[in-house]
């Protein structure tokens, strides 16, 4: 590898020709960074600042040497930062017409010396060939063509850009040649039999505006391929997923379908930043049984299922419909047994209407918590692992039966727990308000409403200042019946009238001009009906539609005798560890036989027999305390600290001659200790995750610390991967 400083300007100058690899990511600057570029540009144009450094530019030559001979170098870093420039320089060329605003700065001239190879022909005549979409796009933008329907939307959309920064110079464009000359680079040639590009393209990628996971794994399939055998596999399998996904969706959505990929390979859902490092694993373990092109045929299978799944590419209206009601739910925790049921469904293991059960059933699990305010962490782990309960004899049932097994925290909430929820909560703001009403408008309907043109009414004003017919319509009382029951789904509905309806009394807002009374909505069928609005009112309509939302969301009805038949016994692990390997909190007699201990250690015992005592009681105290928070909390006595856990550790005990010390495990910036009890975890402390620590040497502090205790179990439990 060589590395020089260099002028860019001249870099493009001196060289034949830039050719960007299938594999390499697609052009992707938005007009953020193309902001950025045209701002330091000028500024080093016009200000008195002797260069400006751009990064670098990382190609592979067949030999260890810059630039020489005419074969095309390779781009493997630096191509959105040389298309860019080239950008701006064809919106030059076009804006100078007959002027030199400096020496070299001619139409014709920016054209031959950076943009093209006037002597050559075809697709040798052109300084940068980019890959697929792009290379046709800045071709025709070079040669001054309209592009073709298949054009590259970013590359157009950011040479508009440059066209107008351009026009508003106002013809005073020598700040803008000045500022172009003075980009630096560093020119870093690389050889292919000498120098690895994959960990050098990787090292350069690392910190920035760096690569997509989705850009590393395509590199990392593609790179130390032969260049016949890339461009088979590319064009067969990745170009193809990149055309199914299309431009825009393949941006925003392709990282997040390699990371469900791999939670359905591997059973865990990795985090977002290291599904590249988790896809190098899999990959090597897969491909040292199979080829790359199987790898491919893999992931461009599961790139099919995504699509119908998530991205409305599926031809079944019935999925279709199912697919959409997910999306709006904001389920996209749940596409990894997704995938699996799709990939099943497309292997003819189940048929379209016993998919469309289990998505459906899918919906119903996601929803229900939602409104019983489960916390969602633990879906990750779930979705990501439920497949491999499934029977594939009895799929569906399998399928019913292990939801219902599903236990705390991760529990399928029952019709009971659903509709004491259901009537109660604040629906109103709601994260899925909008989806929860339109779902229960349209049960049953053939002809399905769009809830689009309707907004969210409150019968029962938000006014906090009712007027007096409204606080003789609810009683004495109607102070508290506004607060309790303002936001709740029985004094919500749907209107296209809000505005009209604004604070009125019940009676105008039903008898008015586009009235409840005249609603062709469903969800106003009762209220139209009604012929006053209370407490009493509100209560029966939320009854009325929680009953329907029963329907709508349907618990599933396998007896339980089936849903034991897959209840699976996992043998209890034998711990490694008890309350014996920890005698500060091991009280004589019952956990530590204090006869064991030869005498000088039963002096020592007996000296401190008192606070020994003391501190057994509060570990008792305290550990019940923690293990009562919720049926998922597990204890698990260590070597030297007794963890408490529910998905991961969110606190641990560790006892000391002064006291209990107690950790957390969460962020101590958002801990509510207004006592001041808790201090930083010192590094040197070595407590994993832990970053918080308290002491406990009272009984009478055990309630406030389990204040704090609360937190970090909630905080677990409410923050996803």
């Amino acid at each position: 590898m060589k590395a020089r400083a260099t002028q860019l300007m001249e870099f493009i100058r001196r060289s034949d020709q830039f050719a960007v690899p299938i594999y390499q990511r697609t052009y992707s600057w938005t007009a953020a960074e193309c902001q950025q570029l045209w701002d330091d540009i000028l500024r080093t144009g016009r200000d008195n600042i002797s260069s400006h450094f751009l990064g670098s530019i990382v190609y592979i030559e067949k030999g260890q040497y810059q630039i020489s001979g005419h074969s095309p170098m390779l781009v493997i870093d630096g191509q959105q930062r040389l298309a860019t420039v080239m950008l701006i320089i064809e919106a030059l060329a076009r804006a100078l017409g007959n002027e030199e605003p400096l020496d070299g700065f001619t139409t014709k001239e920016l054209r031959d010396d950076y943009l093209l190879n006037p002597t050559k022909k075809n697709e040798r005549r052109y300084k940068l060939l980019l890959s697929q979409t792009d290379k046709r796009t800045l071709m025709d933008l070079v040669d001054q063509k309209v592009s073709s329907n298949d054009f590259s939307l970013r590359l157009q959309g950011n040479f508009e850009f440059f066209q107008k920064e351009i026009e508003k110079l106002d013809g005073d464009f020598l700040p803008l040649c000045v500022g172009l000359l003075k980009l630096m680079i560093v020119d870093i040639a690389l050889s292919r039999g000498d120098d690895n590009p994959q960990l050098i393209f990787e090292s350069m990628n690392s910190t920035g505006l760096g690569l997509s996971q989705a850009d590393l794994i395509r590199n990392y399939i593609l790179m130390d391929l032969e260049p016949e055998e890339q461009n088979s596999l590319y064009n067969s399998y990745w170009r193809a997923m990149e055309k199914a996904f299309g431009q825009e969706a393949y941006a925003k959505e392709f990282d997040s379908f390699m990371r469900y990929y791999l939670a359905v390979k591997n059973r865990e859902l990795p985090n977002i930043g290291n599904v590249y490092r988790e896809f190098k694993i899999f990959a090597q373990a897969y491909t040292a049984k199979h080829s790359i092109e199987s790898l491919l045929e893999d992931i461009f299978a599961f790139a099919g299922y995504y699509c119908a799944i998530a991205l409305g590419n599926e031809s079944d209206a019935n999925l279709s419909r199912a697919f959409e009601d997910l999306h709006d739910l904001k389920a996209n925790v749940s596409y990894p047994l997704l995938l699996e049921f799709y990939r099943d469904y497309s292997n003819n293991l189940i048929d379209d209407k016993e998919l469309l059960k289990l998505v459906r059933l899918v919906e119903c699990y996601v929803f229900r918590r939602a409104v019983c305010d489960i916390p969602t962490n633990s879906m990750n782990k779930t979705f990501a692992s439920f497949a491999k309960n499934i029977n594939e004899e009895q799929y569906v049932e399998s399928a019913e039966a292990n939801f219902l097994l599903l236990e705390s925290y991760r529990r399928l909430p029952s019709d009971e727990e659903f509709y004491n929820s259901f009537v109660t909560r604040n629906v109103y703001n709601f994260q899925r308000c909008a989806y929860l009403l339109r779902k229960l408008e349209n049960f049953k309907r053939k002809e399905l409403i769009s809830i689009n043109e309707y907004t969210i009414e409150h019968i029962m004003p938000q006014n906090e200042n009712l007027s007096s017919e409204w606080r003789l319509a609810l009683g004495p009382d109607w102070q508290l019946i506004h607060s309790k029951y303002l936001h709740t789904l029985g004094n919500l509905t749907l209107t296209g009238y809000n505005s009209e309806y604004s604070d009125k009394s019940f009676i105008e807002k039903r008898d008015m001009e586009g009235g409840f009374s005249l609603s062709p909505l469903s969800l106003n069928s009762d209220v139209g009906n009604a012929d006053d609005w209370n407490e009493i009112s509100i209560k029966d309509r939320a009854d009325r539609l929680a009953k329907i939302a029963w329907d709508v969301w349907s618990y599933p009805s396998l007896e339980q005798e089936k849903v034991n038949n897959y209840r699976i016994n996992v043998p209890m692990k034998k711990a490694e560890y008890s309350v014996n390997d920890h005698p500060l909190i091991d009280k004589g007699g019952e956990f530590y036989d204090i006869f064991t201990a030869n005498s000088s250690e039963l002096t020592v015992f007996l000296q401190r027999l008192r606070r020994w005592e003391e501190l057994y009681d509060i570990f008792t105290a305290i550990r019940t305390v923690i293990i009562n928070l919720d049926p998922c909390v597990t204890e698990e006595f260590r070597q030297y600290y007794v963890a408490y856990s529910s998905e991961q550790i969110f606190s641990s005990v560790e006892a000391r001659s002064f006291g209990l010390r107690v950790y957390l495990y969460m962020p101590i910036s958002e801990l509510h200790d207004p006592k001041g009890m808790t201090e930083q975890v010192p590094e040197s402390f070595n407590f994993g995750r832990a970053e918080a620590m308290l002491t406990l040497s009272d009984l009478d502090e055990i309630p406030y610390v389990m204040g704090l205790v609360r937190q970090a179990f909630r905080h677990q439990m409410e923050n996803e991967d």
